[in-house]
């Protein structure tokens, strides 16, 4: 849950603004878009497996380079 308190020299633009940053670095606004569409748990599996061969490439090309 967010909260935000508004100081006494706030206005409510500022407010806003408080309240979406806090929002955007507590990730919330990317967990309500991974829950908008139903996804099949082999697509869940498949995404992660993409994941890690990306991630073993980026570090296969990165050992290369300071090598």
């Amino acid at each position: 849950m967010v909260f935000v308190k508004a100081g006494p020299g706030d206005t409510s633009d500022s407010v806003i603004r408080k309240f979406t940053k806090k929002v955007i670095a507590e990730g919330l606004l990317l967990e309500f878009k991974k829950k908008e569409f139903y996804v099949k748990p082999s697509e869940v599996r498949k995404e992660a497996k993409k994941e890690i061969e990306r991630r073993k490439k980026a570090r296969r090309r990165a050992r290369a380079r300071a090598v």
